[in-house]
């Protein structure tokens, strides 16, 4: 900081603070890494199982995947580069937009979704274990089901095992999360490969899912529903990293320069994640050829191979499991959860935090069905988190032009104090983004409740990231417009 004495000790603490020169150690490589080992994950290869489910063929799913996350990366690369510049993370950079006090709305927001995605992995993880037990003893552990739960005693136990695995990255920190993404990311592309083979050498081929046409061809189950389906989906894998995207600047904040950052994300996110769908895609589609169906979750598909081979697979999906779940859904609401009380939260208690969040939450209710994990989940927090995206973009770029105060945002007495800490053009518009989207996702999550919603909430809510992020960003921009204040170039921190 240029001023110590000036902070706040309700704003700032050591981990919250900008990061310092000699912090800024990651280059490009660290990032495409970082992008690999989050990207070959369990849940981003059933994506391609929820489209194919849906109607779509295999190649139709694997270009909504690749289309998707191309988009979702434009506000990974704007958004990050505050975090570069000014050595800042996501929870401090909302201090421009939010305000002192009201950033903790956003960050709260973001934390509440990491925290049911560090859940959900968690409970793959768990999954793994019990699987691989279910092999190594013969048969299916674990007996009936609890009541309350759903689950059985055996997946509960295998679930808070994986749970405890985590901590350690939790006590050690940023750059123990780091070393391990950088170790595993070339172990997974390897891995697809073995993969690749194996289900070749298996079926005699890549089986017939690859040349089966979607159900939206004349004559189709849902023939002439393309469009229905495709915009809803393409939400749905938008918002599939929605949450990166608002607190990459968690990461960004320890690139050496900016072209490491852009790079580094350009080259790590769209196009390994369309790869791997594709493999999904050519995976399952042995399975029908080897099992007589389409097997679309990989644990099972392991579980059936011989050998050393189930042993492995699974040791290899464990270790990928760990460390997706703590790049991607730790490291964000650590950060947020200490934003909302840096005096007694530092990261690292966000981390407790969040993975005892990620306990009550039975991650598994979510995954029940497909359309309950797409229409209701994914869609549904992208619609709370596409406004706070836009309102970031526009501050950041068109109300403050890529210049702030870096030292004003630990005060606050300072400039982006607002009114009492809020700013409500910023609250305002969030809300504005957010309300459209309300009537279609209550009626997605509680059709019973709520029959009669309007097909034009419906369709609004099909496209709740776009909608949500286009009207915040317009009613935020008129209402800021001309009332910008005025934003000091602290050149300590300037980092191009």
């Amino acid at each position: 900081m240029t001023n110590e004495v000036s902070r706040s000790t309700e704003l700032w603490n050591d981990d919250l603070a900008p990061t310092s020169a000699s912090q800024r150690t990651w280059r490009w490589y660290h990032f495409a890494a970082l992008w690999v080992g989050m990207v070959m994950c369990i849940p981003a290869y059933t994506l391609s199982a929820s489209l194919i489910e849906n109607g779509m063929s295999g190649w139709q799913a694997v270009f909504t995947v690749f289309l998707a996350n191309a988009i979702v990366l434009l506000p990974m690369l704007l958004i990050g580069h505050a975090g570069t510049k000014y050595g800042i993370p996501y929870a401090v950079l909302a201090r421009s937009s939010f305000g002192t006090a009201g950033a903790r709305l956003p960050a709260l927001m973001r934390a509440i979704v990491a925290c049911g995605w560090y859940g959900i992995q968690t409970w793959f993880g768990g999954s793994m274990i019990y699987t691989l037990l279910g092999v190594l003893s013969g048969h299916e552990i674990g007996g009936a089901k609890l009541d309350g739960l759903g689950i059985n005693l055996g997946q509960l136990l295998c679930f808070l095992a994986f749970w405890a695995i985590q901590f350690y990255f939790i006590v050690h920190g940023m750059e123990s999360i780091r070393k391990l993404e950088t170790y595993t990311a070339p172990l997974k592309i390897a891995i697809c490969f073995v993969l690749l083979g194996w289900v070749y050498n298996k079926a005699g081929g890549f089986g017939p899912l690859l040349s089966q046409p979607s159900q939206f061809v004349e004559g189709g189950k849902k023939a002439g529903q393309f469009w229905s389906t495709f915009w809803p989906s393409l939400t749905a894998m938008v918002g599939f990293w929605a949450t990166l995207a608002l607190n990459i600047p968690d990461f960004t904040r320890f690139a050496r320069s900016q072209r490491d950052q852009v790079v580094g994300q350009s080259v790590g996110l769209p196009v390994p994640m369309g790869l791997l769908a594709a493999l999904a895609v050519i995976v399952t589609s042995a399975t029908v050829v080897l099992y007589g169906k389409a097997l679309w979750d990989p644990v099972d598909v392991a579980s059936r191979m011989t050998g050393a081979g189930v042993l492995i697979a699974l040791l290899i999906l464990l270790i990928d499991t760990v460390s997706v779940n703590l790049a991607a859904n730790l490291v964000g609401p650590a950060y947020d959860f200490s934003a909302l009380a840096p005096k007694y939260v530092s990261y690292r208690t966000g981390g407790y935090i969040t993975a005892g969040i990620a306990l009550v939450m039975m991650p598994w209710k979510i995954l029940e069905s497909t359309q309950g994990y797409i229409f209701t989940w994914l869609i549904g927090y992208s619609a709370l988190l596409g406004p706070i995206a836009g309102i970031l973009i526009i501050d950041y770029y068109f109300i403050r032009k890529t210049e702030l105060d870096v030292e004003q945002m630990y005060r606050e007495d300072g400039i982006y104090a607002y009114s009492g800490g809020w700013n409500l053009a910023a609250v305002i518009a969030f809300v504005a983004g957010v309300l459209p989207n309300i009537p279609g996702f209550l009626n997605n999550a509680f059709p019973a409740s709520f029959p009669n919603v309007g097909e034009s909430f419906r369709t609004i809510y099909t496209y709740a990231w776009f909608v949500g992020m286009l009207i915040s960003a317009i009613v935020y921009g008129a209402m800021m417009k001309g009332r910008a204040l005025p934003a000091l170039r602290p050149a300590a921190q300037s980092n191009r």
